[in-house]
């Protein structure tokens, strides 16, 4: 009888063990979160601000800043909700986070920490599309852009595929974002590069990086980043997480030597501007894999990566004559 009874006791402390916060979960995701965050303002920033011309650096940086900053807000007045609020279509009931507390729990971290990390991830994904509208928008009209995009597209899609929501679910396995993020993000892009047309000087002069020294310090934060931003997914320290920052590094590096790889066979050397941009390659096309691929799948997924992504933008984008500046559907797609 006694044990009868202090095993009726113990069950609710078994039954509820996943609402408890956990201070190990917590400690990871707070450290994901600073990792992905570092991503737009110093990362992407310097990837694009190298890869664009001279006159136009000062601008393309400030954009990848002011979509950080502009992304935080809307995310934080609106998004969240939309993303992850009650409802099928879009979400609703937490604008401006109301309900939501320092007690509050998402899983075993505090919600609002749920916030901030999902925050970080709405603002890179208007960044990366800045990339393909780089010399034909003026700051202020980007502003406005991201503003709007991340509350009518990005919101909406990260419901569909993450919050809950079912009208575009169509059971695809997403771990980190390939198509929440990067997918969403590129097509962006492409399209408002349709529409602005081409640059004046497009095909008639040589549209050569800035620095190539800054497109490859770029690429390294990204891919010191990227970790945060595939294993801190998993929203846990554990195996899942371990593995996923495993087969991250291991894909980025497959990708840097497929780029390079591709790119002598194809011009007979290589560049760092090339092997920057594997790197990254190599990263896009782990993501939405980094929660199932074992090491034997980072290296075809990374290798594959970085060829497909060096023929999409030194091929495919000339073939169509579309204008994407910085290669942002390229990259993603």
């Amino acid at each position: 009888m006694k044990r009868f009874l202090f095993g009726m006791l113990a069950i609710p402390s078994f039954v509820f063990a996943e609402d408890l916060l956990n201070s190990g979960d917590t400690a990871w995701m707070l450290v994901a979160t600073a990792l992905v965050m570092l991503m737009t303002p110093a990362g992407l920033a310097l990837f694009y601000g190298g890869l664009t011309r001279s006159k136009n650096v000062l601008n393309t940086i400030g954009m990848s800043l002011g979509a950080y900053a502009v992304g935080t807000l809307i995310w934080v007045l609106v998004g969240y909700s939309i993303a992850f609020g009650e409802g099928d279509i879009i979400g609703s009931g937490k604008l401006l986070l109301s309900g939501i507390t320092s007690e509050t729990l998402s899983g075993t971290i505090p919600e609002l920490l749920f916030v901030a990390f999902q925050g970080t991830f709405a603002a890179i994904a208007v960044a990366i599309a800045s990339g393909s509208m780089i010399e034909r928008v003026k700051f202020s009209t980007y502003i406005l852009f991201a503003a709007l995009w991340i509350a009518v597209v990005y919101a909406p899609v990260t419901h569909w595929a993450w919050g809950g929501g079912e009208t575009l679910n169509f059971g695809e396995m997403d771990f980190a974002g390939g198509t929440v993020v990067h997918l969403s993000a590129g097509v962006a892009g492409l399209v408002v590069a349709l529409i602005l047309g081409r640059r004046k000087d497009y095909g008639k002069a040589a549209i050569k990086p800035f620095s190539p020294v800054l497109v490859a310090l770029g690429a390294a934060l990204l891919w010191f980043g990227w970790f945060g931003f595939n294993a801190g997914s998993q929203l846990a320290a554990d195996g899942v997480a371990a593995s996923a920052f495993l087969v991250t590094n291991v894909a980025a590096a497959l990708g840097v030597i497929g780029w390079i790889t591709a790119e002598w066979f194809v011009y007979k050397k290589a560049t760092i501007v090339g092997g920057a941009s594997g790197a990254v390659a190599g990263l896009v096309a782990i993501t939405p894999a980094a929660g199932s691929a074992g090491v034997e799948g980072a290296l075809i997924i990374g290798l594959v990566g970085g060829i497909l992504g060096f023929i999409a933008v030194s091929k495919l984008k000339n073939m169509f004559r579309v204008d994407d500046a910085l290669d942002a559907f390229g990259f993603t797609v």
